[in-house]
């Protein structure tokens, strides 16, 4: 590659970048689309196609460019997201396999808990609703310093025990996002529909 393609393509990623960080995720698939093809052993330009592709809906694709990007790093920090393909995919088998070369890899917190969340979701989808609170429950439920993914975490083990009818604990859950963050997700929903429940 030539020094003036290095800068275009460092100017074509900024611009995609941006765009995905705005949440413009067609706009960053139209400038990364081209890219893709022509810059295929890129890693940032497969991994960052992959996220764009991924946030649009688009699961077969995304997970083909997240494989690229893993092929070509090594890294396992995308490895929930594709995992997350492969579950919207209806490919529970293979959201197991990321889940348990996941876990091996010893990732960061934050990639191991969004694994986490995703392998439990293919569980409960396979109709395996105690086994996937087990995996859930599993994770960090008690940091000293709560950050986005353990509310996830928290969000997804409480849906879990909510649709169990473990109705107490379900409350318990939601009602601890929303001391740390009360505008997360549907939390206000989820607990006034669990206290008419309760009532």
């Amino acid at each position: 590659m030539s020094p003036e393609q290095q800068a275009r393509l460092a100017r074509r990623l900024r611009e995609a970048g941006e765009d995905f960080l705005a949440e413009r995720f067609g706009d960053a698939h139209a400038v990364l689309r081209p890219l893709a093809s022509r810059y295929a052993a890129v890693a940032e330009v497969q991994e960052l196609h992959g996220l764009a592709l991924y946030r649009l809906g688009r699961w077969m694709a995304a997970s083909h460019r997240l494989e690229q990007y893993e092929e070509l790093t090594g890294s396992v920090d995308q490895l929930p997201v594709l995992a997350d393909c492969y579950r919207a995919l209806g490919r529970l088998n293979e959201v197991h396999d990321v889940w348990d070369r996941l876990r091996h890899a010893d990732p960061d917190a934050q990639t191991m808990t969004e694994g986490r969340i995703v392998a439990a979701g293919a569980l409960a989808d396979e109709g395996r609703p105690a086994d996937a609170i087990r995996l859930l429950e599993a994770g960090p439920l008690r940091p000293k310093r709560p950050k986005e993914h353990h509310l996830r975490l928290w969000y997804a083990l409480a849906d879990l025990y909510d649709r169990v009818g473990d109705l107490q604990r379900a409350r318990r859950g939601f009602s601890r996002i929303a001391e740390v963050e009360p505008g997360f997700v549907d939390v206000q929903d989820r607990l006034d529909a669990l206290g008419s429940q309760g009532d």
